[in-house]
């Protein structure tokens, strides 16, 4: 009779352990994927910060291009207004596009590659854009990880009942903000 108590205890203790770990790896990825998130908040609010003193030095020497001008400051609005996650990846992708419309104008103008500010902004934008595709990977990396785990067996049931749900990825979902910036600038 007490071997069998033994073995029962055994087996609840290996369960109850299961449990505990598969509940703290749960909440783990969860915190990890909004921690993501967050940095991916972070850089996109980076760039918005940096898009008005890149449309200053460009409007300095390229005053005629005001498309340009109000497509980048609409973007910039929306990106800034966006609050979910799919919201911020459309916003993302109308920024990249209208940024990368500003910077071919630009090209244009050699006297404004020349300044020593614009080349600064350019280098910063730069950077702030590796920095949000690398958010956007490690966010996507621990979402497959978090969503992997939450939805199989036997884990499932443990998500299931702590109200575990699946986490969208950061992607962009209109076709065309995938495609490469055409540009025409008028002259």
């Amino acid at each position: 009779m007490t071997t069998i108590l033994i073995i029962v205890g055994a087996i609840v203790l290996v369960v109850l352990v299961w449990l505990v770990l598969t509940y703290n790896g749960l909440v783990r990825l969860r915190n990890e994927a909004q921690q993501g998130e967050s940095s991916i908040d972070i850089q996109l609010k980076r760039r918005a910060d940096l898009i008005p003193n890149l449309v200053e030095a460009v409007k300095g020497y390229a005053a005629h291009e005001q498309e340009a001008f109000e497509r980048v400051t609409a973007a910039r609005a929306h990106a800034l207004e966006a609050r979910t996650l799919g919201d911020k990846a459309a916003a993302d992708g109308e920024t990249r596009s209208a940024l990368g419309g500003l910077l071919a104008v630009a090209e244009a103008y050699p006297e404004l590659r020349a300044v020593e500010s614009f080349t600064l902004l350019q280098t910063e934008l730069s950077d702030t854009e590796d920095k949000i595709a690398a958010a956007r990977r490690y966010y996507n990396n621990v979402v497959q990880r978090y969503n992997t785990k939450q939805q199989s067996f036997p884990a499932s049931a443990i998500a299931g009942t702590f109200g575990f749900a699946p986490r969208e990825f950061y992607r962009i979902e209109d076709d065309a903000e995938r495609d490469p910036v055409k540009v025409e600038i008028a002259g």
